[in-house]
């Protein structure tokens, strides 16, 4: 099996439902990335909401959606584990494993310090020679990541963060002496505002957060002769959080998500194949900083393709004591960049020192393999844990 083939299998089932909605549409053109596990959401709190959390009050997985959240976290520390088996209606072994905490610096409560550990195995696949499909091995590929950052207060209402993150791309190394893994430096900005404002006779909690993530080096797996641009994303969010009475809460969120990547050459046509090919070395050796302001403007529709990009989610979450919880939400990507469209529902269970929670997807496009996705959490919260030892 040559190295082609084995990245058109593990792209194919990372971003199955992108090339199945693909078929018959004529305007279809997706934004190509490479490691594209580094967008997949981890855990099941945000993804019950349809993949929101750039905005939504702080909680052990901010690491994600945006760790600026840390400086305001109403615990000192905590840490939480999630699974995703993914596309199970097709395989059985591929999964999610994500590994988030953070610690609460000083008595000031204005520092926090945030790490996770993304691991994304795509399981076994078995190597067959050429013609006669005699199987005489196996690739066990897996993108992995590890980041850790730094959040701090700037005001009593808003905070910024920086993230640092080391990519690890094994896509079959091995199996061809010029096939290697890849790797990648990147780093996360981010920012979060919140503030409490009267409506009627409560008080609510407002919140706006943005993170910029996956700035960073392009990832290559041939000793970089050819490299991808990683998943580089804005993700800007507000949030409103609304109590009933003393007990029941509810909150509102929404997310807006833009791939700040170039648009890919290869889908385009040209007037001479000359042309194309130096389109394809252009894009080949732009810079990922180039890359991102280039994002803004390079689409081949125009403004009007450019806002097809942003991806949009809406979630909702109500609460019974901070104890109990219920969510829904929807995400929303144009037909002709992906054509990811879903329900999420989701629920929450707190004790004093740990919290679970569960996630499921409902696709309302047609042949989605995503259908039916289950995420799970498990997230422990340390002043619970010290609460109960004394």
């Amino acid at each position: 099996m040559n190295k082609f083939r084995i990245i058109v299998i593990i792209y194919g089932l990372v971003c199955l439902p992108v090339m199945m909605n693909a078929q018959g549409k004529k305007d279809f053109d997706p934004l190509i990335v490479g490691v594209p596990s580094l967008t997949i959401a981890p855990d099941a709190r945000g993804g019950g909401m349809g993949d929101v959390g750039a905005a939504t009050d702080p909680d052990i997985y901010s690491q994600f959606w945006n760790p600026a959240k840390y400086a305001f976290a109403y615990s000192k520390a905590g840490i939480g584990v999630s699974y995703t088996p993914w596309l199970r209606s097709l395989v059985s072994d591929i999964d999610l494993a994500y590994l988030s905490g953070y610690y609460k610096l000083g008595d000031s409560d204005k520092h926090a310090i945030g790490a996770s550990l993304r691991y994304f195995s795509l399981g076994k696949i078995d190597l067959t020679g050429p013609g006669n499909g005699q199987t005489y091995g196996q690739a066990n590929p897996y993108e992995m990541s590890v980041d850790a950052g730094y959040s701090m207060k700037l005001t009593e209402t808003f905070s910024g963060a920086v993230n640092f993150r080391f990519i690890y791309s094994d896509l079959g190394a091995g199996v061809e002496e010029d096939f290697v893994p890849g790797t990648s430096f990147a780093v996360d900005m981010a920012g979060y505002w919140n503030k409490y404002v009267m409506i009627g006779n409560s008080e609510a909690l407002l919140g706006l957060g943005f993170n910029i993530s996956n700035i960073g080096s392009k990832i290559s797996y041939d000793n970089n002769n050819t490299s991808n641009f990683i998943p580089t994303n804005l993700r800007i969010g507000g949030s409103l959080l609304y109590p009933l009475d003393d007990y029941n809460s509810l909150a509102f969120n929404l997310d807006l998500n833009k791939y700040l990547v170039p648009s890919s050459p290869y889908s385009r046509t040209y007037d001479s194949e000359e042309l194309r090919q130096k389109a394809i070395k252009e894009y080949n050796d732009m810079s990922p900083i180039s890359g991102i302001f280039k994002s803004f403007s390079d689409a081949p529709g125009g403004s009007k393709e450019e806002f097809e990009e942003i991806m949009w989610s809406a979630g909702a979450e109500y609460a019974y004591d901070q104890k109990f919880f219920v969510r829904g939400g929807y995400f929303y990507e144009s037909p002709n960049k992906g054509n990811r469209q879903y329900f999420s529902l989701g629920a929450g269970f707190k004790m004093n020192v740990f919290i679970l929670d569960v996630a499921y997807l409902i696709s309302t496009v047609p042949s989605n393999p995503l259908d039916q996705t289950l995420r799970f959490s498990l997230s422990f919260d340390m002043d619970g844990l010290k609460n109960l030892l004394k």
